[in-house]
């Protein structure tokens, strides 16, 4: 079975591509994981993230990026926070006074939350012919 791609062969297009039936752009699934990782973050020093009034207010525009250069901040955004986040996983325990969420739990709702839309951009990138990637992957 082949699904219908809208596809353009410039780097940029590539993460402007959108699978027939797809809601999301890679670029909008990587900003959208920032999105929600960030406020997890911030929730974790401690402060009061805001919740969007609707779920479409957190998938941030726009559907690509201009430049290869906003790709690359983004992924090192994303990054960055992963790194946050492995360093608060070493300090997590019990919850903290006045919240019913422990830290682990947080913790372990972004991995989750990341690992469902990382496997979504796979899925995508599978069917836009861009995976694996040429560098190889594990395959088995």
């Amino acid at each position: 079975m082949s699904l219908p791609v809208r596809r353009s062969t410039d780097w940029i297009g590539e993460r402007r591509a959108r699978v027939d039936g797809s809601s999301h752009t890679l670029f909008q699934l990587l900003n959208h994981m920032i999105f929600w990782q960030e406020g997890a973050l911030e929730w974790l020093d401690g402060g009061s993230p805001s919740m969007p009034e609707h779920a479409a207010d957190s998938w941030p525009r726009p559907e690509a990026p201009s430049s290869r250069t906003e790709w690359v901040k983004a992924v090192r955004r994303f990054r960055a926070g992963l790194t946050r986040l492995d360093r608060a996983a070493k300090d997590a325990g019990a919850a903290r006074k006045g919240r019913s969420t422990s830290p682990l739990e947080m913790l372990a709702a972004v991995a989750a939350h990341n690992s469902y839309h990382a496997g979504q951009a796979v899925l995508l990138r599978q069917l836009l012919g861009q995976w694996p990637p040429p560098s190889g992957g594990l395959t088995w």
